[in-house]
């Protein structure tokens, strides 16, 4: 595995940080944040001085039920090729449930959601795994994400279902120990026998960031300063592997950059204490992993998780009743977390509603999304949350109404869907 060194997550908003930071060896991109054939000028410059660039997947949904969308697949091969990258990433999550397979309503969860650590899920995941290794140019790594909730009936540690996973598929593993850490408040789990069943002769960087303790739920933010019991799970880590690659992520809430520059500092002492511990762990025996099942086998799989992820991801934004076996509570905290999350990205992917909106926009957004769940992509969300305040002849002030309805206007275009009650109400918004 190419040697990366220790990097930091490439955002816009502190692209001209990231250029004159020194010790950067590598950086980072959301892949669905950045277009093949119009690359930002500050990224290409940090190529054309030798920083590799990596690109980091959202969207794929490799946990879940469906076979991964191709066109995803062709847009994350692309961002490969222009980028030059060695390697891509992605994570181990479902994004989106229902559709044909559970002839229920397709839902987005606009948001990484864990996978079940069960035989069927592990079957669905190897599947897709292999699917995008075979239509990715460079090599595939994923993570393991964070979760607020757990899956009832699970058999396996997230240790051994990731040793299958890598074992069954040959894929790389991205660790990210905030994550390590989260689970830890949230679910109980022991990051120390977590990294001692993990493969990490697989691993081909880490993850490091921050977050927050509210009413003891961790919330893996991105957004706050890396805390120590993250750096220390860090140091386990390197005690018993030297990684190829370390990367600090922040999305959002962005320090000046001289804080940034001393949690890259607090990261190399985090490794280097870690190799001064040094020393082989006694590894734990897991069983061998069986053939991998044929896409046939799958089938059946494939359609029990799609149900249990429908019904799920239903519940956290839909309404619908909580599935037997989950934390009524936690779900709850993970449903306000979602739509609290949906309202940000709509805030950021349309920024002119807030400033239409004021101080009503957040109220009015999470109104909204307790309605109606999220169909397809936040574009389309924030067209469709417009449409629906015009409908009910909001905001309240005939300016903003104004300024509003000409938005939605210049965006939604003007002819209407035949024989449809969305086109009856856009004839109807179209005459005012």
């Amino acid at each position: 595995m190419e040697r990366l060194g220790t990097g930091i997550g490439w955002r816009p908003e502190i692209a001209d940080a990231v250029e004159a930071m020194p010790g950067v060896d590598w950086v980072e991109v959301v892949a669905e944040n950045v277009c093949p054939g119009h690359l930002p000028d500050a990224l290409l410059r940090l190529r054309e001085r030798g920083v590799t660039v990596v690109p980091h997947g959202v969207s794929l949904g490799l946990g879940g039920a469906e076979r991964p969308d191709p066109a995803r697949l062709t847009a994350l091969a692309e961002r490969a090729e222009a980028l030059g990258s060695p390697l891509v990433t992605e994570h181990i999550a479902f994004v989106r449930a229902g559709g044909p397979l559970t002839a229920s309503p397709p839902l987005e969860a606009g948001h990484l959601l864990p996978v079940p650590r069960t035989r069927d899920a592990l079957d669905v995941l190897c599947e897709n795994v292999r699917i995008a290794q075979d239509a990715l140019p460079v090599p595939l790594a994923v993570e393991n994400i964070a979760a607020l909730i757990s899956w009832p009936g699970e058999e396996m540690t997230e240790g051994q279902f990731l040793y299958e996973l890598a074992e069954r598929t040959g894929v790389r593993l991205l660790i990210d120990v905030a994550n390590l850490h989260t689970n830890h408040v949230n679910r109980g789990e022991d990051p120390a026998k977590a990294l001692a069943e993990i493969p990490l002769e697989a691993l081909a960087y880490v993850h490091v960031a921050g977050g927050f303790e509210r009413d003891g739920v961790w919330h893996d933010s991105h957004a706050h300063p890396v805390p120590q019991p993250v750096l220390d799970i860090l140091t386990d880590l390197a005690s018993r592997v030297s990684p190829p690659g370390v990367l600090l992520e922040r999305d959002e809430n962005f320090p000046e950059p001289a804080e940034l520059e001393r949690e890259l500092v607090s990261i190399r002492d985090a490794l280097e204490e870690g190799r001064a511990r040094g020393g082989e762990p006694d590894r734990a025996a897991l069983p061998t992993a069986g053939p991998a099942p044929s896409t046939q086998a799958c089938g059946p799989a494939r359609q029990r998780l799609g149900l249990a992820q429908a019904a799920l991801l239903s519940a956290l934004v839909a309404g619908t009743p909580v599935p037997e076996g989950f934390d009524r509570v936690r779900l709850g905290v993970q449903a306000r977390a979602l739509a609290g999350k949906r309202a940000d990205v709509v805030a950021k992917v349309a920024p002119e509603l807030p400033e239409i909106l004021g101080d009503a926009y957040r109220p009015a957004f999470l109104a909204y999304a307790h309605r109606h769940p999220m169909t397809g992509g936040y574009q389309r969300d924030a067209l469709h949350f417009a449409e629906q305040l015009l409908l009910a002849e909001r905001p309240e002030g005939a300016r903003a109404r104004r300024e509003l309805r000409q938005w939605w206007l210049d965006r939604a275009g003007t002819t209407p869907r035949p024989r449809s009650r969305m086109a009856r109400a856009r004839r109807v918004l179209l005459r005012r």
